[in-house]
């Protein structure tokens, strides 16, 4: 009889804990999610005028045109273009420094960097641990600034208010490094053209 009552006591226990644990705590934090932080929860996705998802702000996008702020590499496969839409994947290299793989990567991407008269700093040459950072430096951005700028047929001090605009600070303003987040920036500037060009016509 003891042990058939501890037996009991445990099942009801267990069963307790898995309602509460699996069922009701999950289901408040969805709904204190959805309502209190809607955005974040849904994967902070970015739109365009249009109203068509373009990526979310957490997650890094390749952009090649001279008219954009490239991001950092990576070493998984940014999805790229108009309908360009966040992979969901992660994961770094597992490459130790002196991996002829890496090397060989690292030195094509500086190479290209400098044919295109852009200085290699490190976030524009090495992928972030998640392998999906959305953010270059400061210093990395104002170095592309010039050729940005010169694409869109703008003046430099046009374009750096954009840079500064979507420049985050340290994290709890400690940590870390400021950061300029590329999809948002590359985006203000497509939506100033596009407000620019509604006025002209």
């Amino acid at each position: 009889m003891f042990i058939l009552r501890e037996i009991t006591k445990a099942i009801r226990i267990t069963l307790i804990l898995w309602l509460l644990t699996a069922i009701i705590y999950p289901l408040v934090i969805l709904t204190v999610g959805q309502f209190v932080f809607p955005y974040e929860a849904n994967g902070s996705i970015v739109q365009n005028i249009q109203g068509e998802q373009i990526g979310s702000a957490l997650i890094g996008q390749k952009f090649t045109s001279d008219r954009y702020f490239r991001s950092r590499p990576s070493v998984v496969e940014y999805s790229e273009g108009k309908e360009a839409k966040p992979t969901g994947i992660s994961g770094a290299s597992n490459l130790a420094p002196g991996n002829p793989a890496l090397m060989k990567r690292i030195s094509e991407e500086i190479t290209y960097l400098k044919d295109e008269g852009i200085q290699p700093f490190t976030d524009l040459v090495y992928a972030s641990g998640s392998g999906l950072d959305p953010h270059i430096s400061v210093k990395a951005a104002r170095e592309q600034l010039e050729r940005v700028a010169r694409a869109r047929e703008l003046r430099p001090d046009e374009v750096l208010p954009f840079i500064n605009k979507f420049t985050e600070g340290r994290f709890f303003g400690i940590f870390g490094e400021p950061g300029v987040n590329v999809l948002k920036l590359n985006y203000a500037l497509d939506l100033d053209e596009f407000n620019r060009q509604q006025q002209n016509r």
